[in-house]
């Protein structure tokens, strides 16, 4: 298994991905050919140096997915964050250790980056990935919000 960049080819796989369980069904539409503003919002974060779109292969195939953002700031003494976000790993790969290996991979970016800290956001309704996520030593530390635009 590697994890790496992901390509403009990995498009329709990482789609897949993100509409791959209740939620992302109901907000992603993964049939041929891709909506154009999957392909606009992949050349948005290929051309931004503070985001990276990670793929996690094994062979050919996709099996996960994440997007960090590294975001600058002036508070925490001028911190650089790491933020971790749209993290998918395929349904017939959940529960085989994928998912821990992909988070060591992207917060030791966000440390060779520079960051002090790495957060998330995760939708309520994901309770095992809450306590994925508290397994990995993160805190809910946090309540965020939304407004839709």
């Amino acid at each position: 298994m590697v994890f790496r960049r992901a390509y403009v080819q990995d498009l329709p796989a990482i789609v897949a991905l993100l509409a791959d369980d209740a939620l992302g069904a109901t907000r992603e539409d993964p049939s041929t050919p891709l909506a154009p503003s999957y392909l606009d919002a992949f050349r948005a974060i290929e051309a931004d140096p503070n985001q990276l779109l990670v793929v996690a292969v094994d062979g050919p195939e996709v099996i996960g997915t994440l997007q960090l953002t590294f975001i600058p700031g002036l508070s925490r003494k001028g911190a650089l964050r790491g933020q971790i976000e749209a993290v998918r790993i395929a349904s017939h790969r959940r529960s085989g250790g994928i998912g821990g290996k992909m988070f060591e991979w992207a917060i030791e970016k966000c440390r060779s980056r520079g960051c002090s800290h790495v957060q998330l956001t995760t939708d309520k309704g994901r309770t095992e990935a809450h306590a994925f996520y508290e397994r990995l030593g993160f805190t809910a530390s946090h309540l965020g919000y939304k407004m839709a635009l």
